[in-house]
This record gives C-alpha cells, structure tokens and sequence, in this order.
C-alpha cells in the first residue's frame, strides 16, 4: 500500500498561489526520485481561450510538467460537475498507472470534493430540466425558489439564491424522487483514493485582499477585454456557464458600455473577494486538510519531501 502513488490535492482561495506551489510540490517529488503531473481542478480553466482571467498557466510555465483537463471545453459548453469528475479521476488513475503521483490543483470546490471524496451525483432527467427552464423563461426565478423552499428547505438554505442552475439542478433531483438534493458534502465523507493528501494554502486576510484586488487590475492591464472580444466572436455568450465567470461577465459589461473600465474592474475585485471568502468556508470543512501559508511554511514542506 505504502508504495502505491499518492493523490495530492493543492487547494485554497484564488491568489494564494495553488498554481506555483502544485509546480514546486511535483519538482520536489522528482527530486526525491518520484515522479508527479497536474491534474486542474479550476472548473473555468476547463475553457479554452480563457487564460487571462484565469491565471491559466501558459504551455511555457509549466516546467515541462504534464498538465491534465486544461483547454478541454469550448466556451458554449457547459461543463457540469458531474461530468468532470469521471474524467479527473480517469486522468488520476492514468497518471497513477505511470507510477507518478497525481496533482489536483484548483479552488472550485464542489470541483476537488468530487475527486477527492466518495462523492456521486443523481441522475439528470433532461425533460424534467427542460420544462423546469420554460417554467423559468415564463415565471421567473422566484417561484421555483419558492417550491424548493417548500419541499426541501435544508437544501434551499445552502444554495445561492442567485445561482439559478442549481435551484433548477435541485428541483430536478426531487421530481426524480430523491428525498432531497443535498446541495453540499455528507458531513463526514470518505477518501475515494486511500492515499489522498490534502494541502491547504491560505494568507492572511489584509494580505489576500491586497493580492486579489493587485490581480483583477493586472487582468485588465494584460487585455481580458480583448480576450473577452475574441472569446465572444467564438460563442462566449451562447454557453450556460462561461460567459458568466467572474471578470468575463465584467468584460463584457465594458464592451457593451453598460460598465466603464474603473467600475467593472471594482465590481470584479468585489465579487473575487466574495467568492475567496466562499473558498475558505468550503474548504475549512476537509477534516484531512494540512494548511500551510506560502513562503514560511510551504518551503520547509518541501524541502522535508527531497
């Protein structure tokens, strides 16, 4: 068993550096005679063309490590949870099967929970789906949430009132005759790969803030509004999910003239600095999780691995 490769997961709020450490974790296991590639676990990185506002590595940052599930979607898809993580987990076993070590690096974390835990889905039913949408065109959103929060209100609790795929995902669940749709993780899952390692990097508040808000304006300053252009000519604004990411429906707003420049850069380090606080909450729930801050804990870590 102890010789069977591990399964890592890097994970953490955006702008805590997942990318560069999971880099120096897999350098670092070959320098102690291992050998270890990346699997992504950042649910807008699956897009291709989606790299500025992505932090998306570039071929040549990538220290000639294999990347896994990069680039595999194009933006008018729409790609769901479930269909990621059979393909995660058939990327792990693959790397696995090599002899190497798997890195799952990313903060989306219903993303990583998927691989990392025991974690299944119910079916999907695309008539139910498709009836659910018309309700939505013809009434609004309101009264769906409504009749979740009737007939399964621990659910309607956990989900953002906002998110409209997932009230209309939960609503689905229970025409299908589920008790109910869950909407998060058991309250103690179990470990899908039993040599999973969790790493947690996590800064200091002031600091991440200060980082994220640096992070959006350099977004702007390296061209999202030109890559938003281009990724709109491809179909941006065909898919359920894309066109939606943080900093991209902000472009977009800059494009139309419904946003100028300085406000949709403001309003995009507002919604960044929500959704990292949504991160940490989400991942403070991993009982096996090791948090580190970079740089004074994560290099001592990895020079224990050489």
């Amino acid at each position: 068993m102890s010789d069977r490769p591990r399964l890592w997961a890097v994970v953490g709020a955006t702008g805590t550096g997942k990318s560069d450490f999971a880099l120096d974790l897999a350098d670092s296991l070959r320098a102690s005679g291992g050998s270890a590639e990346i699997v992504n676990a950042d649910a807008m990185q699956l897009y291709r063309g989606m790299d500025i506002g992505t932090a998306k590595l570039s071929v040549a940052e990538r220290r000639g490590i294999p990347h896994h599930l990069l680039d595999v979607c194009d933006v008018r898809q729409e790609a769901a949870v479930a269909w990621y993580q059979p393909r995660a987990r058939a990327a792990i076993e693959e790397i696995q099967g090599r002899g190497a070590d798997a890195i799952l690096v990313g903060g989306s974390g219903l993303y990583v929970s998927s691989v990392v835990y025991d974690f299944r889905f119910p079916p999907r039913d695309p008539a139910v789906r498709e009836r659910l949408e018309s309700e939505l065109e013809t009434g609004g959103l309101a009264p769906l949430l409504d009749r979740l929060r009737r007939v399964d209100p621990a659910t309607a609790s956990k989900i953002d009132p906002r998110n409209v795929r997932r009230v209309i995902r939960a609503l689905e669940v229970l025409e299908q005759g589920s008790a109910t749709h869950g909407a998060a993780l058991p309250d103690r899952p179990a470990l899908w790969h039993p040599r999973t390692r969790v790493i947690g990097l996590r800064v200091e508040r002031d600091d991440l803030v200060e980082r994220l808000d640096a992070r959006v304006e350099r977004m702007w300053e390296q061209g999202i509004v030109d890559e938003v252009a281009a990724l709109r000519r491809d179909g941006l604004e065909e898919g359920g999910t894309a066109g939606r990411a943080i900093g991209y429906a902000q472009a977009l707003g800059q494009l139309d003239g419904r946003l100028t420049r300085a406000e949709a850069i403001a309003e995009t380090q507002a919604l960044t600095r929500r959704y990292a606080r949504r991160q940490v909450s989400w991942f403070a729930r991993y009982a096996e999780i090791e948090w580190l801050r970079p740089p004074a804990e994560t290099a001592p870590f990895l020079d224990d691995l050489t």
